[in-house]
């Protein structure tokens, strides 16, 4: 029966020939001749096969899943009567036996076109469908509104294939639930702006359906944008591509350009969907915009509070916006010159109380109103002018109010310096913000002693501090300062070039931001996301999320730089250095320094695609990154834009410049800044010398960065890409060193190396036993790079060997048949297969006992380290794969790259990562981060991991490659030869073995 279902799946996916098709309609009529209950049990193997849609098949431990939460979509009401999937498909395959099924008019698309509304709020690009408007009306969750699937006429289907409309029979699925068979018919048509729509449509489809990790529902719009940006660049007006877009940026919130999508699509007078596309722009817009109008009418009216003594007192705001009437409301009680004022507000600090609880707000006002005004009066009159920013928070002023006695003046005014970066004793701020009473300072100050400690390099204690302060903050419900944690925490990761985490916090905040109507926090969190997104190589997302920002502040000047100089360097990591150049020129019109963003753009641009001004524009950008205190890392990062920029102009200098940046960039070995310097510098030096085809050279310098001592002097191949410009050298038995070098490289470099070395250099290193590849980011961890003919292995260098135990007890750690959470809802893997000779080595940790914790202090003392589990990749997890193992009582289950780096195995073992993805690299420009790194830099000796899914029988594979390695054969030559065997053996499921890599 198992067989006969992955045949159905195989025919209804369009990959049998036709000597196959005819083969298999013969093996199904005579099932069907000779077993009445085929259908019934054909029913159930379809049920069960993961490859049909595994969100049916929940493991077998699951617990039974409560119905999903209505979202918007045609799909999900279908794919809970399951039995509606299994006609549509076991339908579909009766009709190839019985083409005389002939009820139904072949011209005819009724069947197709339900009458009543549109099931999808999507638009499909197949015009019988498309070319008739039915209105939308979202899914409540009731199964009546399901597709009537009983009553597909099959026989329609068959014709469609008869005739060759893939695309209609792609589209029947889709209306009908099927996604997974929509998407391999579309896959099978030729390449156009309507396939890569529908293409889009699914991926968004699927990310609406809900239920995963918010990050790969963002991971599949960030699919659908990127498939109909391409449609739109190609077909600008295209309807279906416009309205799915306008979905899709819906979907991240992004409601002004979903907007502008929409108006796009009303443009084009379609009856029905242009009024539609009209309706739903307008709403969007103005829910957004009403939301700005609002906050900024909040904000006007504390400012008003400033400069008026009659003004309005915002009772009614306060209830609405609650979080930016309280920032004004402190500064208007510290700026109120006369005891009759300050207690004017005593109602504001009641509504406001209110809101928050307690009465914190009315006694300090009733405290204040008591002060001596005779002296105070002068004092708040200076503190208003400094809150409306025409006297800055600095010398003579700030000594008077630290010596006048009126702690809550000189406490707003340090608040202010430390904001606008100016000098600030913050020591006394978080003093005086600690013995407040009021828990809104007391977070705020925590803030402030985070920046401190950040800026001091000492960012674990930044971290702790702002997690513990969060989870205060949520406590109290001060939904503000949430905000400005969340910010800090996101902040703060993106400096340690930690994306995943900082995901978690700017999405969170996004979303916060939102729903407290902090107009100001949703742009902060938007620009968050975007370097988020950047750092993940959503490049498509990242520019939403800018575009967005700039739609909702246009007129800040300030705003319209930052933004500008971020697209700018997106457009350039993108491969477009015309659009990166006319971005970078936008920013420079309010006359605003760059930031660090905008000069590193500026650098890179010296090479190619440089302007008259540019030396001034890039030394004004570095004199204010340099103004206050600046860490050493972040210098060494400075030294290096600045030399890079030099050296186009004068290489020496330039070069000068860099080895500065170098020597300070190694003396800080825990600041990002410092590794990004030391990453970039050597990346510009190694090219140099590839420019220079001094091909000694660039290998000693990468020798030297990698810490590779020696430099194996035969059977190497060394690779080093800094965007544009690709360095390939090679050393076969002789010995002698060969290169290319190139400066022709016009996108980025994705998930495979394939034809990255040239054949002129492979024919080098034929004749080689084993080869040494050393690289750099990005190409580490690649697949493709070497044919698997050859026996190679990324060699990674370490500064110093970690102590081996002598004598120690050797032990082989399994872990296996992992019982992981059941909210993963992952397929049970099959249990090991018993070794086939005694192993008096090995220790099993299965089920239950195969925690993060313990799996780690085992892994401690083993020789030899198998996992046998699933593998995941979830970017507000982990920056890379990581792999799924049974939770720990706290519900941590993954064993990520960090966790893994941490720990020391001290009798560096063999490992074998035989889980899905587990060799995925983070796409990070400065260092090289995944699992097998992370095993190698805690002592493991090699590491084999695949960067694909794998088969069950992969495990089979790796006990096959462990044993022969155990045997005593090299671990790349085991690879090769097992890599080969194997695939003659199973010739049928080989694809993923080119994926298998090697680290050493």
């Amino acid at each position: 029966m198992n067989s006969a279902c992955k045949d159905l799946q195989r025919f209804l996916d369009g990959q049998m020939n036709a000597g196959e098709q005819g083969r298999f309609r013969e093996h199904l009529g005579r099932c069907l001749h000779c077993e009445a209950g085929f259908l019934d049990g054909l029913q159930m193997e379809l049920l069960a096969h993961k490859a049909l849609t595994p969100e049916l098949n929940p493991p077998e431990d699951s617990p039974p899943p409560s119905p999903p939460p209505p979202v918007p979509g045609g799909w999900k009401s279908f794919l809970r009567r399951r039995g509606g999937l299994v006609l549509l498909v076991a339908g579909f395959a009766l009709s190839l036996l019985i083409p005389a099924l002939d009820r139904w008019g072949g011209d005819s698309m009724s069947w197709l076109v339900k009458e009543g509304p549109r099931v999808l709020e999507a638009r499909v690009t197949y015009p019988a469908v498309d070319s008739r408007y039915r209105k939308h009306v979202p899914d409540r969750g009731d199964l009546v509104s399901a597709p009537g699937v009983e009553t597909v006429p099959i026989q329609e289907l068959s014709r469609m294939e008869a005739r060759g409309d893939l695309h209609g029979i792609a589209t029947a699925y889709l209306l009908h639930g099927a996604p997974r068979q929509a998407e391999a018919f579309l896959k099978r048509l030729p390449a156009s702006a309507d396939r890569d729509s529908d293409l889009a449509l699914l991926a968004l489809e699927e990310a609406r359906q809900g239920g995963g990790p918010v990050d790969t529902h963002s991971a599949r719009v960030e699919e659908a944008l990127v498939l109909l940006d391409g449609v739109l660049r190609a077909a600008p007006r295209h309807p279906q591509a416009l309205w799915n877009r306008a979905l899709a940026l819906g979907e991240l919130g992004l409601s002004l350009q979903a907007a502008d999508s929409f108006s796009e699509v009303a443009k084009q007078g379609e009856a029905g969907w242009s009024e539609e596309a009209e309706a739903r722009a307008r709403t969007l817009r103005e829910a957004t915009l009403s939301r700005g109008r609002q906050w900024k009418e909040a904000l006007a009216a504390t400012r008003d509070l400033l400069t008026d003594s009659a003004a309005p007192l915002p009772l009614t705001l306060a209830r609405a916006h609650p979080g930016i009437v309280r920032l004004g409301f402190y500064d208007a009680v510290r700026a109120a010159p006369t005891r009759a004022e300050v207690l004017r507000l005593q109602p504001l600090a009641k509504a406001l109380d209110e809101r928050y609880g307690g009465q914190v707000l009315q006694r300090w006002v009733s405290h204040v109103a008591e002060r001596d005004f005779a002296r105070r009066g002068p004092l708040a009159r200076e503190y208003a002018r400094i809150v409306l920013g025409t006297l800055p928070p600095s010398g003579d002023v700030m000594a008077r109010l630290r010596d006048s006695g009126e702690e809550d003046l000189y406490l707003g005014a340090l608040v202010r310096a430390a904001a606008g970066r100016h000098p600030a004793d913050v020591e006394t701020l978080v003093r005086l913000g600690r013995a407040s009473e009021d828990p809104w300072m007391q977070l705020l100050v925590e803030v402030e002693q985070a920046k401190v400690e950040q800026r001091a390099g000492r960012w674990w204690a930044a971290e702790q501090r702002l997690l513990e302060s969060l989870e205060t903050c949520q406590k109290q419900g001060v939904a503000y300062r949430c905000l400005s944690l969340e910010r800090a925490l996101a902040d703060l990761y993106l400096e340690l070039h930690r994306p995943a985490e900082a995901f978690h916090h700017a999405w969170s905040g996004w979303g916060r931001a939102r729903e407290s109507l902090e107009w100001q926090y949703e742009q902060v969190f938007l620009q968050l996301l975007a370097d988020v997104a950047r750092y993940q190589h959503s490049f498509t997302s990242a520019r939403a999320y800018l575009d967005e920002s700039l739609l909702r502040m246009p007129e800040d000047c300030a705003q319209r730089t930052h933004v500008h100089s971020n697209v700018a360097l997106l457009e350039w990591q993108r491969f477009r250095p015309e659009a990166a150049r006319e971005s970078l020129e936008r920013a420079l019109e309010c006359e605003r320094p760059l930031g660090l963003t905008g000069a590193l753009t500026l650098s890179e641009m010296a090479r190619s695609i440089s302007r008259p001004h540019d030396a001034q524009v890039l030394r004004r950008a570095l004199a204010d990154l340099r103004r206050g205190s600046v860490s050493p890392g972040r210098e060494a990062l400075l030294l290096f834009i600045e030399g890079q920029f030099v050296m186009e102009e004068s290489r020496d200098a330039g070069q000068a410049l860099i080895q500065r940046s170098l020597t300070m960039a190694e003396q800080e070995s825990d600041s990002v800044d410092a590794r990004k310097a030391h990453a970039f510098g050597y990346a510009t030096l190694i090219s140099e010398a590839g420019r220079a085809r001094a091909w000694d050279e660039a290998l000693r310098l990468m020798g030297r960065e990698l810490r590779l001592e020696p430099v194996p002097t035969s059977c190497l191949l060394a690779v080093s890409l800094q965007h544009e410009r690709t360095l390939v050298l090679a050393r076969g038995p002789t010995g002698d060193l060969k290169g290319t070098y190139s400066t022709e490289r016009k996108e980025p470099l994705r998930d495979d190396a394939s034809g990255l070395v040239p054949a002129e250099l492979l024919k080098e290193l034929v004749g080689c036993s084993h080869v040494d590849v050393i690289t750099r980011p990005p190409v580490h961890g690649l697949t493709g790079l070497l044919p698997d003919s050859l026996a190679w292995s990324y060699r990674v260098g370490r500064g110093a060997r970690l102590p081996l135990v002598v004598g120690g007890r050797s032990s082989h750690l399994v872990i296996t048949e992992v019982s992981g959470p059941p909210s993963l809802r992952l397929p049970k893997l099959g249990a090991l297969t018993p070794p086939r000779v005694p192993d008096p080595w090995r220790v099993e940790l299965r089920g239950a006992e195969a925690t993060p914790s313990r799996v780690l202090r085992e892994m401690v003392d083993a020789s030899e380290v198998e996992l046998h589990t699933h593998g995941l990749y979830s970017a507000s997890m982990s920056d890379a794969s990581m792999v799924v193992l049974s939770p720990d009582p706290d519900g941590s289950f993954a064993l990520t790259a960090d966790k893994v780096r941490q720990t020391r195995l001290v009798h560096a073992p063999l490992v074998l990562l035989a889980a899905c993805g587990a060799a995925r690299t983070a796409p990070f420009p400065h260092e090289s981060f995944s699992l097998p790194m992370a095993f190698i830099s805690a002592g493991a000796s090699a590491v084999l991991a695949s960067s694909v899914e794998i088969p069950d029988t992969a495990g089979a594979f790796f006990e096959k490659v462990r044993e022969r390695i155990r045997a005593g054969t090299r671990p790349s030559m085991a690879l090769r030869d097992l890599r080969a065997s194997w695939r003659q053996a199973h010739p049928e499921d080989a694809r993923w073995l080119s994926h298998v890599l090697l680290f050493e």
